[in-house]
């Protein structure tokens, strides 16, 4: 038991990073997945790839305004985020990083809510259900028109900035907390010089990820000025000839940087990961699965637009304002 145990906790990303539904749900679900693929000789992509296609199943159920259908939807979320997270419980156990890795679980996410965003709006179109399929499945339509269409892009937008961040912001943390061989964090730099590299009539669809994740990574960086600022602190005054962080590379072990920005850093961000846990998945599941439950579905669009957007604000003015505060003290301590 203390042996599995021990296997458990070093296919975590971090406890500082982890989120209580994931500690006690989804991780421990997780490893059992990621446990059984193992032995079938399954890799961490393939099991990415599952994930997607349960993800966008689990969007064609809540097409249907139907309780007995939603429920399988909502039990298909569940199931395909067990499997996201057993994805990188098995890289990490196995050592099966990879930056194609990186990228598909960063897509996987984004295809699963497409579907939901694209199914809730059919369904709240009754005109654009067959009629077969509402006697069939017992649906009751309901009428918004192209409206809800206006109101799920907004919202579509708004979450695909907020986990955008959310992201950045953990495994910076990440990175402070356990180095580069602890994080997934990356530069925009770096992708867009792997991204030149790639030829799209040899590695098609490698080609099309890389050139989306490139403006993904590029996306982070220009919404936080104060944090790229720090880091060219951090990289002017602690890195070495041989170690330096350089505009292509995060690589500096987190043991070279100085005690005290480690721990100053780990101090001032730690309480920002539960802004970044609420942003990611598991309160959009709970509050996805209360609208549609309640028959509803436009109040998570509201609810993403509202609560969630607030959130994000502070958030990114928090971890800004954390960034402009130590990129001074490396100044000061400099002179």
């Amino acid at each position: 038991m203390k042996e599995k145990n021990n296997d458990l906790e070093a296919s975590l990303k971090s406890l500082d990073t982890e989120e209580f539904i994931d500690i006690h749900f989804y991780r421990p679900i997780g490893y059992q997945w990621a446990r059984f693929f193992q032995q079938l000789g399954v890799t961490p992509n393939t099991i990415t790839i599952i994930s997607i296609f349960l993800g966008i199943g689990a969007g064609f159920c809540f097409y249907f305004n139907s309780i007995g259908i939603t429920l399988l939807g909502i039990f298909l979320l569940i199931w395909a985020n067990t499997y996201d997270s057993a994805d990188g419980q098995l890289a990490r156990l196995t050592g099966q990083k990879s930056e194609l890795g990186r990228i598909l679980d960063g897509a996987s996410g984004d295809l699963w809510f497409v579907s939901i965003y694209m199914a809730v709006c059919l369904r709240l179109m009754p005109e654009q259900i067959p009629t077969f399929l509402t006697d069939w499945f017992g649906c009751k339509p309901q009428a918004w028109g192209f409206t809800i269409f206006i109101l799920a892009a907004l919202a579509g937008f708004a979450h695909s900035q907020q986990a955008c961040m959310a992201d950045y912001y953990r495994n910076i943390h990440l990175f402070f907390l356990k180095g580069k061989a602890g994080s997934e964090l990356d530069h925009a730099r770096l992708q867009e010089n792997i991204y030149q590299k790639l030829s799209f009539s040899k590695e098609p669809i490698r080609t099309i990820f890389q050139y989306f994740y490139k403006g993904y990574t590029r996306k982070q960086e220009k919404r936080s000025p104060q944090c790229q600022e720090f880091f060219s602190y951090v990289k002017q005054y602690y890195g070495d000839e041989a170690t330096k962080l350089t505009p292509e590379n995060y690589g500096l072990p987190a043991d070279l940087l100085p005690e005290w920005l480690r721990v100053d850093f780990r101090k001032g961000s730690l309480p920002l990961m539960k802004y970044c846990n609420i942003l990611t998945f598991n309160t959009r599941a709970i509050a996805l699965s209360l609208s549609l439950l309640l028959g509803e579905p436009w109040l998570y669009f509201v609810f993403e637009l509202t609560v969630l957007l607030a959130l994000y604000l502070y958030l990114v003015h928090s971890h800004e304002k954390l960034c402009r505060k130590l990129a001074l003290k490396i100044k000061n301590k400099a002179q």
